[in-house]
């Protein structure tokens, strides 16, 4: 029965991501319907599943601890500043000038939707991608298929997710970097959800780490 549950699992996390990388990449609709098929595959999907099979968590997933709540403000204000300042020093190095047109033409991002997409990107878009990364598919794999399984697939998912929007945007040395770094992130995601037992926690660093994306995709623009 684990061996279904961890298969089930995968699929879930892969279909998801499978379906996005697609819509990101190929189909590119607007932002409304992009993030109608997000909530489809990274909210409904995984709750129809573990309704109909009892042996998968969910709703556990929601648990509150007020514990955490300074954490996520240090570590995300920590983040935040990693982020922005990694930007400043590596953009003499690497070359960024095809982000603001691909912000444009791939992604549909530009100065007259750029604060409602911010927004929306920080809070309800990072709230998916924890229910659907550390809730589901890291808790589901801890649990039915241990501790390195979860950390080392959920990682995976979750960094290889965010490079298939981001096809053509930095060149092949930069796109490695990401990889690593968001494999990274997400590991740090996965531990900041095992130890508080919520991803409450791992959200609030996410949106900062979404603050300060979106505050360099303002500058770009701003170019």
């Amino acid at each position: 029965m684990k061996r279904k549950n961890i298969v089930l699992t995968m699929a879930v996390a892969l279909l998801g991501c499978t379906v996005m990388a697609i819509v990101d990449g190929i189909i590119r609709p607007d932002y409304a319907l992009k993030s109608a098929i997000k909530i489809l595959m990274f909210l409904c999907v995984p709750l129809l599943v573990s309704l109909i099979n009892k042996e998968l968590i969910f709703k556990e997933i929601f648990t509150f601890e007020k514990k955490g709540l300074l954490v996520a403000l240090g570590l995300g204000a920590a983040v935040y500043t990693l982020i922005v300042g990694g930007y400043f020093l590596l953009r003499g190095v690497f070359d960024f000038s095809s982000v603001a047109s691909s912000l444009s033409e791939n992604a549909g991002v530009d100065s007259s939707n750029f604060v409602f997409v911010s927004l929306y990107i920080s809070f309800a878009n990072s709230f998916l991608e924890e229910l659907f990364f550390r809730g589901f598919t890291f808790k589901n794999l801890k649990k039915h298929g241990g501790l390195g399984l979860a950390y080392i697939f959920s990682s995976l998912a979750f960094s290889l997710y965010h490079i298939a929007m981001m096809i053509g945007w930095f060149s092949l040395p930069l796109t490695a970097l990401l990889i690593i770094g968001l494999a990274v992130g997400g590991a740090i995601f996965n531990y900041l959800s095992e130890r508080f037992g919520t991803i409450f926690v791992p959200w609030g660093v996410h949106m900062f780490a979404n603050f300060a994306i979106n505050t360099i995709g303002f500058i770009l623009l701003a170019q």
